[in-house]
């Protein structure tokens, strides 16, 4: 709520929480409390100014190459937001896709979903549908299905697929359950693995589909029920 008020992001309120800066209506607050539109929500004693009710919004977005996935760019790059221009909502990316990569990229204005989405304990699984050069041995499909080391830490173990087979080029269908910084392009690079594309494919039970590169919509009530089905929320 507090982030939604547009006071600070969910971290740093998080962080005042931890902190014992937040009360509500007089008391000390912990993660996970929860609130309602009447109720009095102070930091540090300022009184914080709940937000109505929002018009939520879930859209996906079929992200080209050459966009950055962020709100705005100091270098003036294009960025994703430039894609949505009959959105009026305010809404932002949920995690990211790098600049060379492409696909599946969803919005919202709905913090909480984001961060559902995003939180590493939830394990929604990510597809990618990933061309790599030259080839692929056995030994690089065991060691990426079982996880490498990529800056320092190991990663998940993965599922990899081989789905197309040619000289000098190998597609692969690879699915992680959880998203670090340019997880699956570390990964390829440390067996060795030159990645030519990389285009996310679906977010748990959500699929791209036919979706142009460039264009979006907005999530059906059937494809929120899943995605919440699969972050372990009823609705």
């Amino acid at each position: 709520m507090i982030a939604d008020s547009g006071f600070c992001s969910r971290r740093k309120a998080e962080a005042l929480i931890t902190q014992g800066r937040v009360r509500l209506n007089g008391r000390s607050v912990k993660l996970g409390d929860k609130c309602g539109f009447k109720d009095i929500i102070t930091v540090d004693g300022e009184r914080i100014a709940v937000p109505r009710k929002k018009n939520y919004v879930y859209i996906m977005l079929n992200k080209p190459r050459g966009y950055v996935t962020t709100v705005s760019d100091e270098l003036d790059r294009k960025c994703v937001m430039d894609l949505l221009t009959d959105v009026e909502e305010r809404v932002y990316p949920v995690g990211r896709l790098d600049r060379n990569s492409e696909g599946l990229l969803l919005f919202t204005n709905d913090g909480e979903f984001a961060n559902n989405i995003m939180h590493p304990s939830r394990h929604i699984s990510k597809t990618y549908r990933v061309t790599v050069r030259p080839d692929i041995s056995d030994e690089q499909l065991v060691r990426l299905s079982e996880g490498v080391e990529i800056d320092g830490r190991k990663t998940l173990p993965a599922s990899v697929v081989v789905k197309e087979k040619e000289a000098g080029r190998v597609v692969l269908l690879i699915t992680i359950r959880e998203g670090r910084n340019r997880q699956i392009r570390k990964m390829c690079e440390a067996v060795g693995l030159e990645v030519a594309r990389l285009r996310r494919i679906s977010i748990g039970p959500l699929k791209l589909g036919m979706l142009k590169p460039g264009t979006y919509r907005e999530l059906t009530s059937e494809e929120l029920r899943a995605l919440r089905s699969a972050m372990g929320k009823e609705n």
